[in-house]
């Protein structure tokens, strides 16, 4: 199983790597992790990583910046259905729009949009950083299996997603308010809190998106 993780240049691509080979090796699965920035090798793989750290805008003229990328994002994990995991800003690429310094058309695969953090409590500082823990609706994802509300995860980020719909939202954490930690639908999954940060959760969560079938 080849899993690529795509380098446009936003992301903490070595930790995301190290990662994904330490959770596929504990699981014990054949896997190629892959870092790349070739489209051709994206739409050939079996599974698809995309990172992000920074603005929302400047990750999605990252990303556009790449001749074939998004065209090659769009067959391999919308046509073909592939599993997708989005990661901080990676995961909020997924949204309609991000409203971070002007706004800023995201992929469009879960309708939303990605606001600023505004937590009702003025004494909480922005960007939330740090652990927290996650609350886990029911039914739980599989991809979430094992983790459980009360897990607690790694957070860096100044803005939001925030999905249209609730079926979307997977998963929330308290910070002055619910704040979405995870969201997805069909094959796609994604998370704000960053698993290559989250020790032994992270590497839970990562094992079970690579043996996943959606």
């Amino acid at each position: 199983m080849t899993v690529a993780i795509i380098d446009y240049g936003s992301g903490n691509l070595r930790s995301a790597a190290k990662s994904f080979e330490r959770a596929a090796r504990e699981a014990g699965l054949d896997t190629q992790v892959l870092v790349t920035a070739d489209p051709e090798a994206v739409a050939a793989a079996e599974r698809v990583v995309l990172p992000g750290v920074g603005a929302f805008g400047d990750c999605r003229a990252g990303l556009h910046a790449l001749p074939g990328m998004v065209e090659a994002l769009a067959e391999v994990v919308i046509a073909r259905g592939r599993p997708f995991f989005g990661i901080c800003v990676g995961m909020q690429l997924m949204a309609s729009v991000g409203r971070e310094h002007g706004d800023h058309t995201g992929l469009g695969w879960i309708p939303g949009q990605v606001t600023a953090l505004a937590p009702r409590d003025p004494a909480l500082k922005i960007p939330h950083m740090g652990w927290n823990a996650l609350e886990i609706p029911h039914p739980e994802h599989p991809v979430l299996d094992g983790l459980g509300s009360g897990t607690y995860v790694y957070f860096v980020h100044g803005y939001e997603f925030r999905p249209d719909s609730p079926e979307h939202l997977l998963a929330r954490v308290d910070y002055g308010g619910p704040v979405a930690a995870v969201v997805g639908r069909d094959n796609l999954f994604g998370t704000q809190f960053h698993p290559e940060k989250s020790q032994a959760a992270g590497l839970a969560l990562i094992g079970n998106f690579l043996r996943w079938r959606p």
